[in-house]
């Protein structure tokens, strides 16, 4: 089957979809996106996503060109006509196509662009010995907070990681945890889940809101805080999470072990939890 998109109102295969090249997504990098995880054909707290994307279509002041029953309907039309049975949903919607002028323009249609690829998660075997990650200065904007298509500053960082043959940059800002280049990082110091709190630096995750609501339905203690650099490179353990990720242990850090250098328990306990809850919300969309 054929890649099928979304673009303006149709649906066709990639290969048809085009946008001119004064859409100011192109131009400026002005719009907002969201990525939805959907396993066996159902998306995954697709609420919260379409909430988180209201959240950033409000933060750039662009009014929403769909209410939430639209593009629930779009989204399970678009897992409908492409062919992976547990997918990555994307959304991105740009100010429209204008005259190049940084001023937004007036009366200009958005652009409403939706493509699926398959949902590739981690493997047995990343989970089971966990991954490494490196850390460097955050240098990026500072509303990190709004999920916005110009992401140059994350694909520099994340590029280190890759050069590093790691799975993360995790990222320090005057000497305190934000984020990773595209997930979030959570630490463990005796047997206390710690993590940063939601704030203009850090992007509130989907994944994150259920590891958190996770660790206390299992009774980890949690503290949402400034967590420093230094708890960060003594921690026991160190995880990060996303919609593609999940929730995965990093257990070397720059070179060195983090912990014991394998995935701890509190992080096992976690991801037993998440994957049981993730079955039983699939049962309960079937």
């Amino acid at each position: 089957m054929n890649e099928i998109v979304y673009l303006n109102g149709d649906f066709m295969p990639l290969e048809n979809a085009r946008i001119p090249v004064l859409d100011r997504g192109f131009i400026f990098g002005d719009g907002v996106y969201e990525v939805i995880p959907a396993y066996s054909r159902h998306p995954f707290r697709l609420p919260e996503h379409l909430a988180r994307l209201q959240r950033s279509l409000d933060a750039i002041r662009l009014e929403p060109p769909l209410a939430d029953a639209e593009w629930t309907r779009l989204v399970h039309q678009l897992i409908e006509r492409n062919a992976a049975e547990d997918q990555a949903v994307y959304l991105q919607v740009t100010r429209g196509v204008a005259k190049r002028d940084h001023a937004f323009p007036k009366g200009v249609p958005p652009t409403v662009f939706m493509m699926s690829n398959p949902l590739v998660t981690p493997s047995r075997e990343l989970v089971e010995r966990g991954g490494a990650a490196i850390t460097a200065t955050d240098f990026r904007w500072l509303r990190c907070d709004v999920k916005v298509i110009s992401l140059l500053g994350n694909c520099l960082l994340r590029q280190r990681s890759v050069d590093a043959g790691a799975e993360e940059v995790v990222m320090f800002r005057d000497g305190y945890l934000t984020e990773g280049s595209s997930s979030n990082i959570f630490a463990v110091r005796g047997g206390v889940l710690l993590a940063p709190p939601k704030n203009h630096l850090v992007l509130p995750g989907i994944t994150y809101d259920v590891v958190l609501e996770l660790a206390a339905a299992n009774k980890v203690p949690i503290e949402l805080r400034e967590v420093s650099e230094d708890e960060v490179r003594g921690a026991d353990e160190l995880w990060l999470s996303s919609s593609s990720k999940e929730v995965l242990a990093v257990t070397t850090l720059d070179g060195h072990p983090v912990g014991d250098g394998k995935p701890g328990p509190v992080f096992k306990q976690i991801h037993r939890a998440f994957q049981d809850f993730k079955r039983k919300v699939m049962r309960q969309a079937a």
